[in-house]
């Protein structure tokens, strides 16, 4: 098994994407890339930790590649938005790609520059590519919450505005 930890604003909507596929082991919410040591929600919210929200992927290459879960992160994210996603705002919200090997790091890069080279977007793809570092797994209501709480992962994703942005620069 292999991981791979993006970071695309609210880890609420950032699960449900990679969660549905074969070779997908498991989909963990959680905190990475900052200073504090055992950060809690309201830590990383405040934006005194300096983690971001991510989503941890357990996978197996052999079923699932990397550059397939690379393709999936990008149609979940603005890719151009350095101050958060969609209406969650600041830095706990940015998006990152976290790498754990050189191999991994080498396609995020090609992955980035494609995308850059696409005109997809008029403004810079400003998504960030750095080490993983230390992985704190999110309070447990924050797992898996858009199967434990429908209505209000439905309500609050509607609400972002996320879905009319992927519409508008996807095709399905």
């Amino acid at each position: 098994m292999a991981f791979a930890t993006f970071a695309g604003g609210c880890f609420w909507c950032m699960v449900k994407p990679f969660d549905q596929w074969d070779g997908i082991e498991k989909v963990v919410s959680g905190y990475m890339g900052g200073h504090l040591q055992n950060p809690t929600y309201e830590d990383v919210k405040s934006g005194t930790s300096g983690h971001v929200e991510v989503v941890q992927i357990t996978f197996d290459e052999t079923i699932f590649s990397y550059e397939e879960l690379l393709n999936i992160y990008w149609m979940q994210i603005d890719p151009t938005d350095a101050g958060g996603q969609f209406h969650d705002r600041g830095e706990s919200y940015q998006t990152v790609i976290f790498v754990h090997d050189e191999q991994q790091r080498e396609q995020a890069e090609a992955s980035k520059a494609a995308l850059a080279a696409s005109g997809r977007f008029k403004k810079p793809i400003v998504t960030q590519i750095r080490e993983a570092d230390v992985f704190y797994e999110a309070e447990a209501y924050h797992q898996d919450y858009y199967k434990r709480e429908k209505a209000h992962y439905e309500q609050d994703r509607k609400q972002s505005g996320r879905d009319e942005f992927l519409e508008a620069h996807w095709e399905k």
